[in-house]
């Protein structure tokens, strides 16, 4: 079959790798000048299976209210009158319930470890290089009672799989000598020995090239416009290339991988996705004194950030702020940032040359993506990942080049519109 991938983001370029290694003709379609362009290109750099606590959690409503309009909040919510946000609102709301919090865990922890699994089988393949780390991933707490919150999502993520073990404040300056500098300030602490960090964008491009010398077409600069119809299938594609020529594609299927703009794309045929911007801010710095810089990779639970080791990089990314398709940098958030950085780590570096960016990510209320069928019978979804995109983009690529070939995918996970009595958790709405 010929299938084509709307995207060339980490989670349409893993689409499309396996896609063709399942014998499908492939094309990509990208409105940038190449892959890994957006919300692939400077993220929080982390494989990280043992993030899977949910934004809609328990605790989540007191903190958000807390948090509204707060301009330097780790989950800011600047409310607009625009509809979609508030759908959006009240489905996280009904998320955070612990019945659906603890749902949604084993479903993040299912498909964080197999696409940890393939990606490393990816790795080792293709000898990919993406400055990778496998040093795993150390969450520390500067809050007892964030910590004290943190025991119950453990437990669930052990149950499921998850190498995770709590750690004393000791112990994890032990595992992370850097964290020596703010050791005052934790009070524990919880590692997962084989989650790993590298650089999505590095990855997203080489796997690029592998796609194209395997035989995956690319068309970039080229805008989609719209769709053509025949009855509930997709006819045509209808795009545009940057010199404003319109092309119209035929393929036998379509998979649906735009990221924060799935949702208007999927509208336009009549499939409705609960996905919306959620714009994440990430820092790098050069490494000037190293002797003071981390090597694991650490995620900040309380300010929600992660760090990651790229090199001679530093990055720091995290927060989310819910303000429509917006994308200008808002400095306060990056000085948020960095301020807490120069907090936990004062020997490691005053912010000189430190490189700002923002991204839209696709989230979902309840963090799960859609990856499965649509209504439209030769529409495929890919998308939704929120801030767990890399993470979860090889499983998701293996998984969405299993169901598009008429194969059950081989993980347990709440699949997207497949039929009844598929050996699944259950399904998402996209009606």
């Amino acid at each position: 079959m010929h299938i084509i991938v709307l995207g060339a983001g980490v989670t349409g370029i893993t689409s499309a790798w396996y896609l063709r290694q399942a014998g499908h003709e492939v094309t990509v379609i990208e409105r940038q000048p190449a892959a890994g362009l957006e919300t692939s290109f400077a993220n929080g750099g982390q494989i990280s299976v043992s993030h899977a606590e949910p934004w809609a959690n328990p605790g989540a409503p007191l903190k958000v209210l807390k948090w509204l309009m707060k301009e330097d909040a780790p989950l800011l919510f600047r409310l607009r009158a625009d509809p979609a946000q508030w759908r959006w609102g009240l489905a996280f709301l009904r998320e955070c319930l612990p019945g659906r919090t603890a749902h949604n865990i084993r479903n993040i922890v299912s498909l964080g470890l197999y696409s940890r699994a393939k990606l490393r089988e990816l790795r080792a393949q293709l000898g990919l290089q993406y400055e990778q780390l496998d040093k795993g991933i150390l969450h520390f707490y500067t809050s007892e009672a964030e910590y004290a919150a943190a025991q119950e999502p453990a437990r669930i993520m052990r149950e499921q799989g998850c190498e995770l073990d709590m750690k004393t404040p000791d112990e994890c300056v032990a595992i992370e000598p850097a964290l020596g500098q703010c050791r005052a300030r934790i009070v524990g602490g919880s590692m997962t020995p084989s989650d790993e960090s590298g650089d999505a964008h590095r990855f997203t491009q080489a796997l690029a090239e592998r796609c194209a010398a395997a035989g995956v077409k690319f068309r970039y600069d080229t805008r989609v416009l719209g769709f053509a119809r025949h009855g509930d299938a997709i006819d045509e594609v209808i795009c545009a290339d940057d010199a404003g020529v319109v092309q119209r594609l035929k393929a036998d299927r379509y998979l649906l991988c735009l990221g924060a703009f799935s949702r208007a794309f999927a509208r336009e045929l009549g499939v409705d996705l609960n996905i919306y911007p959620a714009k994440g801010y990430s820092v790098t710095l050069p490494v000037t004194a190293a002797e003071h810089s981390y090597q694991v990779s650490l995620t900040d639970d309380e300010y929600k950030l992660v760090f990651s080791r790229l090199g001679d990089r530093l990055r720091i990314a995290g927060t989310a702020e819910l303000n429509g398709y917006d994308t200008q940098l808002n400095l306060r958030r990056c000085e948020a940032i960095l301020r807490r950085t120069r907090e936990l780590f004062p020997q490691m570096s005053d912010g000189s040359g430190a490189q700002f960016w923002t991204g839209l990510r696709p989230a979902t209320p309840s963090n799960l993506p859609y990856i499965g069928r649509s209504r439209v019978s030769n529409l495929f979804l890919n998308t939704g990942h929120g801030t767990l995109g890399w993470t979860h983009s090889c499983g998701s690529g293996a998984a969405i080049a299993d169901i598009v070939s008429g194969r059950q995918p081989a993980l347990d996970y709440a699949f997207t519109g497949l039929p009844a009595g598929r050996s699944v958790v259950g399904v998402q709405a996209t009606a």
